[in-house]
């Protein structure tokens, strides 16, 4: 007796009258680069595609996360069972409406980012909940380098895995040097108004910035311009 194969899932496109590379090409280049939203309106018209900077909006906020958990599960199962990974955690302050917030952030040894939280407070409830998701999501780290925050150390003592941690002068640039883009990107978009819009475009900025981060001062020419040939390929097949 035949099994019934499974019935594919419908796309996401469906329903948009834009095509499919458009929707992709609009998310990309107002996630990827130091863009505002009109800016890309600009730049696309120059192509001869005409989107208001509002469709830029509700493109990148409907298929900005879609994007960005394809990446995140492609790059899972490539890393799959690999567990000489030494993390880097860090904080940035993120005014939201006046007020200051905490992005936590944690990045590999490759300069991959793991993973992006958003709280109020820098205390050790906020840095447990920080690592308690970084961990669930990503397993476990031979090395996890620190500042001198004391929520970390507190924290870790509490998940068994105060041993692990690494601190000392310079030890860290890793994970300040990786908060440049970001940075950047906030500057155009004239800070956030929410926790929620901040927290959302933190993940998939961090996302889009892995997938097309080949450490260019690292390799030749030829073999810089083969990986970005391969990533921009994979992204015209996200959600396909």
């Amino acid at each position: 007796m035949s099994r019934k194969s499974r019935a594919k899932p419908p796309s996401p496109f469906r329903r948009f009258n834009s095509s499919p590379e458009v929707i992709r090409l609009v998310v990309m280049m107002y996630v990827r680069f130091p863009l505002s939203l009109r800016n890309v309106e600009d730049l696309l018209f120059e192509r001869g595609i005409d989107v208001c900077h509002e469709t830029v909006r509700f493109w990148w906020n409907r298929f900005g996360p879609l994007f960005a958990a394809d990446i995140r599960h492609q790059r899972v199962s490539r890393m799959k069972g690999f567990r000489h990974w030494r993390w880097h955690l860090d904080e940035v302050f993120v005014k939201i409406n006046g007020e200051t917030h905490y992005l936590w952030r944690a990045v590999d040894h490759e300069g991959e980012i793991l993973e992006s939280y958003v709280t109020k407070k820098r205390d050790k409830s906020a840095a447990l909940r920080f690592f308690k998701k970084t961990l669930r999501r990503n397993g476990k780290a031979e090395k996890i380098v620190t500042d001198g925050l004391k929520s970390y150390p507190a924290a870790m003592k509490d998940l068994g895995v105060e041993e692990r941690r690494e601190m000392g002068r310079w030890l860290n640039n890793r994970a300040e040097n990786s908060h440049l883009p970001f940075r950047r990107k906030e500057r155009v978009m004239l800070r956030f108004r929410q926790m929620k819009s901040l927290q959302k475009f933190a993940s998939v900025h961090a996302n889009v910035h892995n997938h097309f981060n080949q450490d260019r001062h690292l390799v030749d020419r030829q073999t810089y311009k083969a990986a970005r040939s391969a990533a921009l390929a994979e992204w015209q097949n996200l959600a396909a």
